[in-house]
């Protein structure tokens, strides 16, 4: 499928808008373009010009089967877990960059600790490309979610801080690359 085709929805899908972060809904033979196909979810163009984003399950709605889960570490030990925290958040997308937040510098710790024997409490400290962006709460949860269903995690804390804040400088020679920014 070319990232230009038209899609007609097969049914109603629930949308995040983009940057505001608002919840609405796409109803079923609206016609939307991909605009950006990363991590678990679909960024969007409707036809009356905004961009939303669908979350990966409802790929359905757009003619797509779902995205094979990554296959992480099945260990239960610190390093592991903290490893598949990083994978995770390696899936995590702006959904106006085509950038995992690992990548854009977003996250600055993934803290670990066992709490008893295979259980771990998570603590991840992230920023935002900009303090506003609507879209922050919508990333927040991604993480918060992508991570509480990992085997071995009983708690989450996901923390977005403003200080330091985020400038380009944070973003690995990778996302460089990717964004044309050398």
């Amino acid at each position: 499928m070319s990232e230009s085709q038209i899609i007609s929805l097969t049914r109603d899908v629930n949308i995040v808008t983009i940057p505001e972060g608002l919840v609405g809904m796409l109803r079923q033979g609206q016609q939307v373009t991909i605009h950006q196909a990363l991590g678990d979810n679909y960024t969007v163009l409707t036809d009356y010009g905004h961009l939303v984003r669908i979350a990966g399950n409802d790929a359905d709605a757009l003619g797509l089967e779902l995205k094979a889960s990554t296959l992480l570490s099945s260990e239960l030990n610190k390093d592991a877990i903290e490893q598949n925290c990083w994978d995770v958040m390696r899936g995590v997308y702006d959904p106006e960059i085509p950038v995992n937040i690992v990548e854009l510098g977003l996250v600055y710790h993934c803290h670990v600790t066992e709490t008893a024997p295979g259980q771990f409490d998570v603590h991840i400290m992230m920023t935002l490309t900009a303090p506003g962006c609507g879209m922050g709460p919508v990333i927040q949860s991604d993480v918060e979610r992508g991570i509480a269903e990992l085997p071995g995690v009983t708690r989450v804390n996901v923390e977005v801080v403003l200080d330091p804040p985020w400038s380009r400088d944070m973003m690995s020679e990778v996302a460089k690359l990717q964004l044309g920014l050398f």
